[in-house]
């Protein structure tokens, strides 16, 4: 029989479906830019930026085999701060040695036209640039992100998408959806991959091979989360119950009527 404690989207005012369709929009393209976020800061780690690799994950968590942190960084989010000329300036500098001769002639004049505006010292987040010792630090192997760093963005991770999801689902638990198990799975998957996601970054720091965990942490939660949106704006506004629902899916046809009366 039904569940006369579920009440499913056509049971709920305009007004709280009105609330659920905004903070949907709004959460969904949050979500959006997120991701572009993502490609954003790890592509072309690995040489290429037209995608995000595993070799790009290893490289942002584990750090590089061949590159400094000044290379990685000038092939992946900084990649659009310089022109290719000027960065083939600073890898052939780095090549050669990092010597300051080659700083002060050449390197010097690109990092005070292109890299001061950002890197001068007034941002704690970003590394200071304003000579040839701060930057002869960043010409040092590249060993990915670093433990201070990824403490600081679990932390982060964990209560906020924590909330996302919670905001997501408790909108998800309205719909219609058969089974049940499989409502209930949609539901606990991107709460298991955000911890799986986060401990994949440690994992990944000691071993490389981790990597993979951390895109399929992220396939799973953006499938979860596109599942869940679909879905709830869809039988938000377009969907029409069964006359007779034999498990959890929507409030009882006489509550169901009893409600529309009143659906402000």
């Amino acid at each position: 029989m039904s569940n006369r404690h579920f009440y499913h989207f056509s049971a709920l005012p305009m007004s709280m479906r009105m609330v659920y369709t905004m903070t949907l929009l709004v959460l969904g393209t949050g979500y959006l830019f997120a991701m572009l976020q993502v490609f954003f800061s790890h592509a072309g780690l690995d040489g290429d930026p037209s995608m995000v690799s595993a070799k790009d994950i290893r490289t942002a968590y584990h750090g590089s085999e061949s590159d400094t942190r000044l290379e990685t960084a000038l092939k992946g989010p900084m990649a659009d701060m310089l022109p290719p000329e000027e960065r083939k300036v600073i890898f052939s500098w780095v090549k050669d040695g990092s010597k300051q001769a080659g700083y002060e002639e050449k390197v010097k004049p690109i990092v005070e036209s292109r890299c001061l505006a950002c890197h001068d010292g007034s941002n704690p987040h970003l590394p200071k640039l304003t000579s040839y010792e701060e930057l002869g630090k960043l010409t040092q192997k590249d060993e990915g992100a670093t433990i201070p760093t990824l403490v600081r963005v679990s932390h982060i991770h964990l209560f906020g998408i924590t909330f996302i999801f919670f905001i997501v689902s408790s909108i998800f638990a309205h719909a219609y959806l058969k089974p049940l198990w499989l409502k209930c799975v949609v539901i606990v998957l991107p709460f298991l991959t955000i911890l799986t996601d986060i401990f994949s970054w440690y994992l990944t720091k000691m071993f490389p091979g981790f990597a993979w965990f951390i895109i399929i942490s992220g396939v799973l939660m953006g499938f979860s989360f596109t599942v869940q949106w679909v879905v709830s704006m869809w039988q938000m506004w377009f969907y029409t119950l069964p006359d007779d629902i034999q498990e959890c899916g929507g409030a009882l046809p006489v509550m169901r009527r009893k409600l529309n009366t009143d659906d402000v």
